[in-house]
């Protein structure tokens, strides 16, 4: 395979807002939940993710997630155990 071959893409999204309660995944109020973005692999989505979780550390309702879009577009892909 060239050294200039095109990456696989596999879609990430990050998101999160504040929680209504440490024990569920409900949002406090929808209309403030944080987009921060597309990423075209979970490495650069972890390192989006870990920015946004450290600035809200003090928070302690304050979650953000990483969605792998990959699989929900196209779930018989074979992806790597654990991404």
């Amino acid at each position: 395979m060239p050294d200039n071959a095109p990456q696989q893409q596999l879609l990430h999204l990050v998101f999160g807002g504040e929680l209504t309660d440490l024990e569920h995944n409900t949002f406090k109020d929808l209309e403030k939940v944080d987009i921060v973005g597309l990423f075209p692999n979970y490495a650069t989505a972890y390192v989006a993710w870990k920015a946004k979780a450290q600035q809200t550390v003090d928070n302690a309702h304050m979650r953000y997630f990483i969605v792998h879009l990959h699989r929900l577009l196209d779930p018989a892909q074979d992806t790597k155990p654990g991404r």
